[in-house]
């Protein structure tokens, strides 16, 4: 799959992308070979299945849509979290249009791709329908009732009304039920391609989103209270998640799970593949941003030879305080140590962390300590490591912090000494080097080229198995089988040796809370997707999906204060889904202001 994401469109065809689901892909003939000659063919196939494949790209990497308008992450350096975050979204937003094309673009890619195969390659078949299913469960989750269209578009039909959510959901639940245990599918993969396992995977999602969304009935958008109807597709969550999981139990550690080193670990079970080798381009070009997210400006990247990052989604006041003393993914998914830079990429500076084994003789540039860290402990730590706080010959100047509000910061001076002082995390967030920054996508053999976004081959991983423990945990919590739900989730924090609750009503968490708050099992379960899948964009769509998008950010985003602040100020409509683009309601003639979603 690495090298199958490389193959170029034939030079005679070139394919255009979708700018609303009633547009379509239209290939330009440049000889005289017609669309329909070579798409049935064995390459013409294969071309469709790799720009099927290709167009997940897009949809994995697209960070503003599913981490902004939470609860964990905040701006840096006075930037403006955008209408995401602060829920002023209008139906003209790029972000949002661009993400609903590019899903109904993979979803023609997919519609054609049966269309074109027909009973050639009953393995096509199989991946054309989980991309379909999977392009449905994002346009769902996201917007709702949306147009379903499982028909190869090929022309000028612009009348595709929204279909009723309920049918969608039916839809693609029997759609890929229908191929999970179809074994022209391999049983696990790896390497990118689609498994019987990942279908099982998705159909967990998707069972468990149709259950909240069919089966429980909100009572209170403030309080995210809600009632729970019936269990049908609850059970059904419940039961795919445990597929997926096949007794895979947790042993590796988490450090070792998003090592560069160890792509293609055994608890991948869907990813999308990256291969700066296999990449024909220019490979500081052809890779992703993910690595250049979540966390602070660190100065230019060729001259202080850390890393660039967008000074977005760093981590909120409350994020600080999630990970509790000893919990290992904490330094598994934040970088804790910069080290200096002297000139040589790569060896110094942030990427040194992976590309030197012996790091004794490597100066720090940065150190970030957790929150639970007294100032006497990270002395203490400083001086037995004093030698390494020296600047010497290297490029930057030397800062250490504990990430807790306040911030206690240490600046040094040139010969090791340092003062310390105080500041309020969210003013110390927007200084240099306030924060630190997600460590889980980093490529260390990225380039020094200042502000590129585009040089990280790490493959996104879709769908892993600590993600279906909490999968299966939040099923059996809404199935009311707490002491299940709780061993699921008690599996997930003994691997990070978080240690074991012995109830839900055990769990203390260390963040500050309104005063009218009270922590239910639900926040328990989405406290350790919090830790386990942070910066994974899964956040959003998690609080949405659980009728807890409302209270946890009128909680916890700074940015917004009472329901109002994320509701229409005409109608009072709360904005659980984002708007439908209005070039897709001017140009689909099914579709009319009328169809747009509350709140907008």
């Amino acid at each position: 799959m690495k090298k199958i994401l490389y193959v170029a469109f034939i030079a005679a065809l070139g394919a255009g992308s979708l700018s609303s689901c009633s547009d379509f892909l239209e290939a330009e003939n440049k000889t005289n070979i017609s669309a329909d000659s070579y798409f049935s063919t064995e390459d013409g196939l294969t071309t469709l299945r790799t720009y099927a494949y290709s167009t997940m790209k897009t949809l994995v990497t697209q960070t503003d849509i599913y981490e902004w308008g939470t609860d964990l992450y905040v701006a840096t350096r006075g930037k403006d979290p955008g209408e995401l975050h602060r829920y002023t979204l209008t139906a003209e937003n790029s972000t949002v249009e661009s993400f609903y094309t590019s899903i109904y673009s993979m979803i023609n890619y997919a519609n054609g791709l049966l269309y074109y195969n027909g009973d050639n390659n009953a393995q096509y078949t199989a991946e054309a329908k989980f991309l379909r299913c999977y392009g449905y469960y994002l346009l769902t989750q996201h917007f709702g009732a949306v147009p379903y269209v499982t028909e190869y578009i090929q022309d000028a039909t612009t009348d595709y009304p929204r279909t009723e959510l309920s049918t969608i959901y039916a839809s693609v639940i029997e759609e890929l039920e229908s191929i999970k245990d179809d074994t022209n599918l391999p049983a696990s993969d790896t390497s990118g391609n689609i498994s019987r396992r990942a279908v099982n995977a998705l159909l967990s999602k998707v069972c468990l989103a149709a259950g909240w969304d069919l089966e429980t009935t909100l009572t209170s958008d403030v309080n995210g209270t809600y009632t729970v109807n019936g269990t049908t597709y609850f059970t059904k969550a419940a039961q795919y998640a445990v597929a997926a999981i096949d007794g895979q139990t947790l042993t590796m550690s988490f450090e070792d799970k998003w090592s560069p080193t160890n792509e293609g670990n055994e608890e991948e079970i869907w990813s999308i593949q990256y291969d700066r080798a296999g990449y024909t381009g220019d490979v500081s070009e052809g890779g992703h941003g993910l690595q250049n997210q979540f966390g602070n400006y660190y100065g230019d990247c060729a001259s202080s030879g850390y890393k660039y990052c967008t000074s977005e989604k760093a981590l909120s006041e409350k994020a600080l305080y999630l990970w509790a003393d000893g919990d290992e993914r904490f330094d598994g998914t934040f970088m804790t140590t910069f080290y200096n830079y002297d000139g040589t990429w790569g060896t110094t500076g942030y990427y040194a962390y992976y590309n030197v084994s012996d790091k004794s003789n490597l100066s720090i540039g940065l150190r970030y300590f957790p929150y639970y860290v007294t100032q006497a402990e990270a002395e203490a730590e400083i001086a037995a490591n004093a030698d390494k706080y020296v600047k010497g010959d290297n490029v930057n100047d030397v800062y250490a912090y504990i990430l807790s509000n306040p911030v206690t910061m240490f600046t040094f001076k040139s010969d090791g000494t340092y003062t310390t002082s105080t500041v309020d995390y969210e003013t110390g967030n927007v200084a240099v080097y306030g924060t630190t920054v997600v460590k889980k996508f980093d490529d260390p053999e990225s380039t020094n080229e200042s502000t590129n976004t585009s040089n990280d081959y790490r493959d996104v991983i879709v769908f892993h198995l600590s993600d279906m423990y909490l999968t299966a945990a939040e099923a059996y919590l809404m199935l009311g089988q707490e002491t299940t739900a709780l061993q699921y989730v008690n599996a997930v924090r003994t691997r990070a040796n978080a240690g074991t609750l012995s109830s839900f009503s055990a769990y203390e968490a260390d963040y500050s809370v309104p005063s009218s708050w009270t922590t239910t099992s639900l926040d328990v379960i989405l406290d350790e997707r919090a830790r386990e899948l942070f910066a994974e964009n899964q956040r959003w769509m998690d609080l949405r999906r659980t009728r807890q998008l409302v209270r946890y950010n009128v909680a916890f985003n700074s940015y917004i204060s009472t329901v109002s602040d994320m509701s229409n100020t005409a109608t009072g409509e709360v904005k659980w889904y984002r708007p439908i683009p209005a070039s897709e309601i001017s140009s689909n003639t099914a579709l009319t202001s009328e169809s747009q979603n509350p709140g907008y």
